[in-house]
């Protein structure tokens, strides 16, 4: 059966249906650009959020992860795929026409917009379980690499306009009027979506409890030792990552004198290094191996965070976008490029009746752990202050360097001599 799964007719072209996958993504990718600045800013300047606040904010945002990804992932093997990832789109395009409703009316308080966010974050979990799970049915396993590419070449593509576009839309519209124009996003990605025709395979079911499903997706993981190091490496970074983000924010305002607007410019053309990083993906992994260019990214990613809690607020604004540009683009290319590897490795390395589980406990971990890292940057740059408390968070995060170099990953080569395992692992099921 998985062999059969496996191998589609992509040599020439991904397909209609890729592409209108493709524009979804697109879509809900300059969306969630929008909405990351617009949130914390609507926090900080409407709600006059503190350090500590704005950690509880961005904590709500990634909690549904530690809560929701697993039993959501059971779900999306035990459902139609496309299904959950449209509902999940309309679902939020309305949550956050509620946010925006509260904003203009003047009612919104920092308890609400702490609980409607959470409430985004769980329709969130659902579409990025499903995302990478569905994948494989609009591109065929053969040509996930190239698919990957493409889709996160996007990502960092909207992560050069989203910010800038973010910050003229929050100085032109006010930062609730920038969630608008999220909410809309939301609705492209979900007609877009409804396009697709490729045929989905009605999951087969496994006559076990729903916590007997939950636990096969554990073990599978678990027992795996590239998943397992794949797994750290993005539970290690994206926890501190985010410790250093949720104060760099309130730092910049506050202490650096930064606008919305100077930030949208750092995050727009820092994230040039994130396209660059993502169409140079494929032929690092061909001339370097995957494990190579997966320990250099961890590196380059991590070390280059080291100079956020040095920069001095004299230099004045000039200076600081320039530097603060260099620092994310060298970021934004080492994060794009790991993450092809990282996501293809994953799909490559997992069966399809098992995508949803994996996909799920991956995030579960990866992503809830972002919660944790949010929550406790604020607390500590509320105790210590912002400067302090994200040197804090630099030291963390160049511990997904030693990670990544004592794991089995640096001695990948191919990504796709991984997936002949799958397939013994699938027929001994």
């Amino acid at each position: 059966m998985f062999s059969r799964l496996s191998i589609r007719p992509h040599r020439a072209g991904l397909g209609r249906d890729f592409g209108r996958f493709w524009l979804a993504q697109g879509a809900s990718s300059v969306g969630a650009q929008i909405s990351e600045l617009a949130v914390p800013m609507l926090a900080v300047l409407a709600l006059h959020a503190s350090a500590g606040e704005a950690g509880l904010l961005g904590a709500a945002r990634w909690v549904p992860f530690l809560l929701l990804a697993l039993p959501l992932g059971v779900l999306v093997d035990r459902s139609r795929r496309r299904r959950i990832l449209i509902t999940s789109d309309l679902a939020r395009a309305a949550v956050t026409a509620v946010i925006v409703a509260l904003a203009l009316a003047a009612v919104l308080t920092l308890p609400v917009l702490v609980v409607l966010v959470g409430v985004l974050g769980a329709f969130t979990v659902a579409f990025e379980v499903a995302y990478q799970s569905f994948l494989p049915t609009v591109a065929g396993r053969d040509q996930l690499e190239r698919a990957n590419g493409r889709l996160q070449a996007t990502v960092a593509a909207t992560e050069i306009g989203g910010p800038g576009l973010a910050g003229l839309l929050i100085q032109a519209l006010s930062a609730a009027g920038a969630l608008a124009v999220h909410a809309v996003a939301y609705v492209v990605s979900a007609a877009a979506l409804l396009r697709i025709r490729t045929p989905e395979a009605i999951p087969a079911s496994s006559g076990r409890s729903a916590m007997a499903d939950l636990r096969e997706g554990l073990a599978f993981v678990r027992r795996d030792g590239y998943l397992v190091a794949l797994l750290g490496f993005s539970a290690i970074y994206n926890l501190f990552a985010q410790w250093i983000m949720v104060l760099f924010t309130v730092h910049a305002v506050r202490e650096l004198g930064l606008e919305a607007g100077h930030l949208g410019l750092v995050f727009g053309l820092g994230a040039i290094g994130a396209v660059i990083g993502a169409a140079c993906a494929p032929a690092s992994v061909a001339r370097f191996g995957a494990g190579p260019v997966l320990v250099a990214c961890a590196a380059a990613e991590s070390a280059v965070l080291a100079a956020l809690p040095f920069l001095p607020g004299a230099w004045g604004g000039t200076a600081l976008v320039a530097v603060l540009v260099v620092v994310f683009a060298v970021n934004g290319a080492g994060t794009s490029l790991s993450s092809v590897a990282a996501v293809t490795l994953r799909q490559l390395r997992t069966p399809d009746h098992l995508l949803g589980r994996v996909n799920a406990t991956m995030r579960w971990i990866s992503y809830g752990v972002v919660a944790i890292g949010a929550a406790a940057g604020g607390a500590v740059g509320e105790i210590i202050g912002t400067r302090w408390g994200m040197a804090i968070g630099c030291a963390g995060v160049l511990l997904t360097v030693i990670w990544v170099g004592a794991s089995p990953l640096r001695r990948i080569r191919d990504p796709r001599s991984l997936a002949r395992d799958v397939t013994e692992a699938k027929a001994s099921a």
